[in-house]
């Protein structure tokens, strides 16, 4: 996501693919199909966030990633830490949900607002 490659982020999930994010916001709610979790991820990156992968986290089947969100828009500041748990099929992700520290935070960065 950092090197906005959206063709080769495709590639790493299954076409039937989800990705949950908790909070009432633009960003909110779930997504199906690679298409749209692409869409989402492309989104995300469009309200200008920047984010730090502290660790990558693997169990025997799956795998979650830990990372620190910052962003500032508007007088908005966003500062929260995720857990972001994938679930693998067939060496692909098929599922996303992503854990926060500060939903309401969330919600006030990505409220609705026009195109970015």
């Amino acid at each position: 996501m950092a090197e906005r490659d959206w063709v080769t982020l495709r590639t790493l999930f299954t076409e039937d693919a989800t990705w949950t994010l908790p909070g009432d916001n633009e960003v909110s709610g779930q997504v199906e199909g690679a298409d749209a979790v692409v869409e989402r991820a492309r989104l995300i990156a469009g309200f200008g966030l920047r984010f730090d992968l502290l660790h990558v986290l693997v169990s025997r089947d799956n795998m979650a990633l830990s990372l620190h969100n910052t962003a500032e828009r508007d007088g908005v500041v966003l500062d929260e830490y995720l857990a972001t748990v994938c679930r693998l099929r067939d060496g692909r992700i098929a599922s996303v949900e992503t854990y926060l520290s500060d939903v309401p935070g969330m919600n006030a960065f990505f409220a609705q607002r026009d195109q970015p």
